[in-house]
């Protein structure tokens, strides 16, 4: 019998059992934690199960080992605890049994509302898209112009896309973008993976060599007690050397798709794809007005998005706003029937529905970690590790433990308030730059992110109904060359 890989579903709840059995395995740990009460003016110290509040000065800070500027703390810029360096203390084992395991999808759910609910009207607002015909008519119109230079496609959706992952964290708003992307690469002769792979890829590495990302480079080196233009030029190199490497293997596998469909990964469900995104090429729909005006206020919902996101501290329920108003002027353009809105609505929306599940899940993950007291541990163990390696290899081992760490700990944000002021001090010890480690988090973080089945790949792929076996065919190739790439920049970046 042929063995069938998991569904995504099936992975995250193996992992969630593992997750589990860890918590009775893995002694609990806490490290003290540190933040600022804008009510107060104070700092709150918690640790031991109780809370204390301290003088907010320098002085304070410097008492306690965490080498970051008072201001950061005062203006916002760390909003999150932190961890306070030499800390870390076993506290009473709190290991999740079977009861915990069966309610962590659902408390992930409940946890990761937010996203979902924005994941679900998109899908209703993507509904609403379909059944005017305005999809359609565009990519028709689009694949004409486009004839003969489709890698253009590749080029301009990667690039921007990693532009806005460098910038501003553009990740989990990239899950919009599938259902609009894909049948346009598939309408350029191209399969679904390689729409795919512009959108996922684009947004890994833009954040994986963050440059002015408030979520990554800048809460990172505030942590870690330095500017965040410090090692600036640096990521900026390493993000057009990684980009330009992603583009070129796109481009090659998106060429021998091109010429022979066979060659596909995915090529057993090309009917089944072609199928689900509605592009019909041999029935085309002329774009109309009516359709430019539609298509008009969709692009508007995402640049109105991405405008709110990166400069008015716009979050999930902002966004989600803004595509449901784009939903309803949309109707309203097309003179939908109420009845018919919400059926096409609903439809749209319960087909990302199983999308919503594997995010609540993956949350669920996070919740057992959290609720058994082991994410503190692993940490602390990680950060013996590197006590008086030579300067290459604490680079590298550094950049391994965080691509370690982020299986347990996914959130960029939450990873770099968590570890930075327990990992930086350790760079001093070495003899580098503490800019290193903020490097090797980013750099570790997001390679690891092109394959962690706690972050969002799985629900990446779920929307493109393509199993995590096929991606991992495609992706590992270039995820080594990635790693010896980024090795070989953190070893000579030491030396210089």
């Amino acid at each position: 019998m042929k063995f069938k890989f998991p569904s995504a579903q099936t992975i995250l709840f193996i992992i969630a059992g593992l997750v589990a059995i860890m918590t009775w395995l893995v002694p609990a740990g806490k490290y003290d934690s540190l933040s600022y009460n804008t009510s107060s003016e104070k700092f709150e110290r918690i640790g031991g199960g109780t809370t204390t509040e301290l003088v907010a000065t320098q002085a304070t800070l410097d008492d306690l080992g965490i080498k970051i500027p008072l201001e950061k703390f005062t203006s916002g810029s760390i909003y999150k605890a932190i961890g306070i360096p030499n800390t870390y203390k076993e506290v009473d084992s709190n290991p999740q049994g079977f009861a915990a395991f069966l309610q962590s999808p659902i408390k992930g759910i409940i946890a990761a509302a937010d996203i979902i609910f924005l994941v679900l009207i998109i899908g209703g607002l993507i509904g609403i898209m379909n059944l005017t015909g305005s999809f359609d008519a565009g990519i028709s119109r689009l694949a004409t112009a486009l004839k003969g230079r489709e890698y253009l496609l590749i080029i301009l959706v990667t690039t921007l896309v990693a532009i806005g992952g460098t910038t501003f964290g553009l990740a989990e708003e990239t899950m919009a973008f599938y259902p609009i992307l894909i049948p346009v690469f598939i309408a350029a002769r191209y399969d679904a993976i390689v729409g795919l792979a512009s959108v996922f890829l684009g947004s890994a590495i833009g954040t994986m060599c963050s440059t002015t990302n408030p979520f990554s480079a800048i809460i990172a080196s505030d942590s870690a007690g330095i500017n965040w233009t410090t090692g600036l030029i640096g990521r900026a190199i390493m993000l057009a050397v990684c980009l330009a490497i992603t583009i070129i293997y796109i481009m090659r596998y998106a060429k021998k798709v091109k010429n022979d469909p066979s060659e596909s990964i995915v090529f057993d469900q090309k009917e089944e794809l072609e199928s689900k995104f509605g592009f019909d090429s041999e029935n085309k729909i002329t774009l109309t007005g009516r359709h430019k005006l539609m298509l008009t206020v969709f692009t508007l919902s995402f640049v109105i998005m991405i405008i709110g996101v990166s400069m008015l501290d716009w979050w999930y329920v902002e966004m989600t706003t803004v595509f449901l108003v784009g939903s309803i002027l949309i109707g309203f353009l097309a003179k939908l029937k109420e009845s018919d809105f919400l059926e096409a609505f609903s439809k749209g929306a319960g087909e990302l529905l199983s999308v919503a599940f594997i995010i609540g899940i993956a949350r669920g993950v996070s919740i057992l970690m959290d609720d058994g007291q082991i994410s503190d541990t692993m940490l602390y163990y990680a950060s013996g590790l590197t006590e008086g390696m030579n300067k290459g290899v604490f680079a590298n081992v550094m950049m391994i433990v965080y691509s370690g760490l982020s299986f347990f700990i996914p959130s960029s944000s939450g990873m770099a308030v968590l570890t930075m002021p327990v990992m930086s001090p350790l760079a001093d010890t070495v003899g580098v730059g503490r800019e290193v480690v903020v490097n090797c988090y980013q750099y570790g973080m997001g390679l690891f992110y092109l394959i962690n089945p706690t972050g969002l790949i799985l629900a990446s792929l779920a929307i493109v109904n393509i199993g995590f076996e096929k991606w991992l065919k495609f992706i590992m190739p270039l995820f080594m060359i990635l790693v010896v790439v980024t090795m070989a920049v953190l070893t000579i970046s030491v030396y210089m």
